[in-house]
């Protein structure tokens, strides 16, 4: 776990990173971080590989190719930024996956500092996606995680696939209709990029449902002009028991996604 105390250390005062550009397109990591605050660390029950089996490491570098981009260098068991405001602390098993976050609870005083992060990244989004209105009219977010398919263990057999297809397209909170052209080409692009030598099986709501509190936050702001889906990849792409990766699959993924930008770029440019 060298790599991850690395990544610790180097996250630890950082909030986010942001790169803004001249495109309508914009990719998020929101879950790809692993530092926690030093007033949070201590009071985690949970070791760094528990904590990193339920992050989404390496997302951020899936998304380096694009303009734009949003990562996110704190911990999802800090401060989890895809739920709402009231959820996005856990602090209780069946909120985490049936993990025990907490050696002790979070005073007021922890989590208010975990909340104002929840609330000052919204601020920051919102600020940057009415930029990118202001330019463009449109917008499409890609907002990237990643999900497990061995939870029953290392050495037990994975979900089966017809459950847990290698990317997850969640499309629940957005006007379908409005945007289908924008999904359809989505899942034609990722379904005929070769990723690790093969073409992925890549399918709608299937694993999730894209019902995360990014995405709906701006289909709400941005009903008219913001279209926002999450892309979950399976786990196909690192040991999510050991936290090993498999660089030449992160880096398929990384081209695949660079490469949907400037299609996605010409079809906001021929719908507006």
């Amino acid at each position: 776990m060298g790599a991850t105390s690395e990544r610790e250390d180097r996250d630890k005062q950082r909030f986010w990173s942001v790169e803004c550009g001249a495109s309508p397109v914009v990719a998020t990591a929101i879950h790809d971080g692993h530092g926690t605050r030093d007033d949070v660390l201590p009071l985690m029950a949970l070791s760094d590989g528990e904590r990193l089996r339920e992050e989404d490491p390496f997302t951020a570098q899936m998304i380096s190719g694009l303009t734009n981009q949003i990562v996110v260098h704190r911990s999802r068991f800090e401060i989890d930024l895809n739920r709402a405001r009231d959820q996005a602390i856990y602090l209780k098993p069946e909120q985490a996956w049936g993990l025990k976050v907490w050696r002790e609870q979070p005073d007021d005083d922890v989590s208010g500092r975990s909340l104002n992060f929840h609330d000052d990244y919204y601020a920051m989004l919102y600020e940057m996606l009415q930029s990118v209105e202001r330019r463009y009219g449109s917008f499409v977010v890609l907002d990237v995680h990643s999900y497990n398919h061995r939870r029953d263990g290392a050495e037990a057999a994975p979900t089966p696939q017809v459950k847990a297809p290698d990317v997850n397209i969640g499309t629940i909170s957005m006007d379908r209709d409005r945007w289908a052209d924008v999904v359809d080409t989505i899942i034609e692009h990722f379904s005929g990029a070769l990723i690790g030598g093969r073409h992925l099986d890549v399918r709608e709501n299937i694993a999730f449902q894209g019902k995360g509190e990014q995405t709906r936050f701006i289909h709400e702001r941005f009903s008219d002009h913001g279209c926002a889906i999450a892309i979950e990849f399976k786990k196909i792409f690192m040991d999510e028991w050991t936290g090993e990766p498999d660089v030449k699959i992160i880096e398929d993924i990384r081209d695949a996604l660079t490469s949907l930008e400037p299609v996605l770029e010409e079809l906001l440019r021929t719908r507006t």
